[in-house]
């Protein structure tokens, strides 16, 4: 008898599916821990912004009506705040969401995307969702090869996704840079421009890529809420476009994809600048102390516009073992063909603390 699943096209069934971190009470039980620290998924350690948490407070007793479909209060702020008009926001039920309706809306057979190697591992996976073909482009010193990725651009290509700053490696294209090398990308390719991690940049490395919109029509800006904000566990984030393009993916956007209490919570959250700059500044001295402990035990480092850094260990799966012992969760980067490589968070000052005497024990235990 033919197994029904055997006949699911050949390029789902060969998807290697994303596999997040454990959650903190599973591994308290399985390790027999009763404290975990976790360095693992690029989470704000502050926790979300006070004002999101009154705004989700207040907004709970109306959890039984739908959301707004059209997030109109999300969007009049985001359009407010960048200077676009609501024809030219997706919401998305976090910016990974957004990539999917991009793939949805602009790949299929017969068509390509084009990314770098060691960039978010989302591109390549909405790509073979949707059976069109990869294009990994090499990275150049862990960082995107923008002129490398520009010819990799073929007649048949419908997206070029480029992070910046990229995840797992923290690599920073500066905005000029960006802008020039975009400049070049043919007007029948989609650029989707990554910035989920650009409020953690400092004043001399910001660049205005919403400002680009009016000279690039091909262009997409994917934020989310998830990181800087605070808001990870309720899956909001958007894309900036001309209207054409927001149309195209609203068409394939399920109607209520962004929860009520994620679109009030990021309406406060996008208010609250006292918290996105407290949160900049913890996270400036997270990645100098974590630096200066790697270091100090002699590893090498990609240096980070993030809030995380990808550190050199050597035999990576054997010291996040001895780590996840020590009740230390960290992000093993092999998949993302980094196999010597381990990713690390930034935490709370008292937290980076206890990565770094755990790595350290980890180092002298495998040695």
């Amino acid at each position: 008898m033919t197994d029904l699943c055997d006949l699911t096209p050949a390029y789902i069934r060969d998807i290697a599916p994303y596999q997040p971190g454990k959650p903190i009470s599973e591994l308290e039980r399985e390790l027999g821990l009763t404290r975990i620290i976790k360095l693992a998924s690029n989470e704000n350690p502050l926790g979300p912004s006070p004002k999101a948490l009154e705004a989700i407070a207040a907004a709970l007793p109306e959890v039984a009506l739908y959301p707004d479909g059209n997030g109109f209060e999300l969007k009049s702020a985001l359009a407010s705040r960048f200077a676009v008009t609501r024809e030219q926001i997706v919401l998305g039920n976090g910016s990974n969401d957004v990539l999917e309706l991009v793939a949805r809306a602009f790949l299929g057979h017969g068509t390509s995307a084009v990314y770098s190697q060691h960039a978010f591992a989302v591109y390549p996976l909405v790509t073979q969702a949707v059976g069109a073909e990869r294009i990994e482009v090499g990275a150049q010193d862990f960082a995107h090869d923008l002129e490398a990725m520009v010819a990799a651009v073929r007649p048949d290509t419908r997206v070029l996704f480029v992070a910046n700053p990229n995840n797992p490696t923290g690599t920073l294209i500066p905005g000029p840079h960006l802008r020039e090398m975009l400049a070049r990308v043919p007007h029948h390719v989609l650029i989707v421009l990554d910035e989920a991690y650009t409020e953690y940049l400092l004043p001399e490395h910001r660049y205005d890529a919403v400002s680009w919109l009016e000279t690039m029509p091909n262009l997409l800006i994917s934020r989310t809420f998830s990181k800087a904000y605070g808001l990870a566990g309720l899956r909001v984030g958007f894309g900036l476009a001309r209207p054409a393009i927001i149309d195209l993916l609203n068409r394939v956007r399920q109607p209520f994809n962004v929860s009520s209490l994620a679109l009030t919570a990021a309406v406060a959250a996008l208010d609250d600048a006292a918290f996105l700059e407290r949160t900049r500044a913890l996270n400036t001295a997270g990645l100098a102390q974590l630096s200066a402990g790697f270091r100090r035990l002699g590893l090498p480092f990609i240096p980070s516009f993030g809030n995380f850094v990808a550190v050199e260990v050597g035999d990576s799966a054997r010291i996040y073992q001895a780590l996840l012992r020590r009740g230390i969760i960290v992000r093993p980067v092999a998949a993302y063909q980094m196999p010597r490589y381990l990713r690390v968070s930034v935490g709370l000052a008292q937290e980076n603390a206890a990565f770094l005497e755990a790595l350290e024990a980890s180092l002298d235990e495998t040695a």
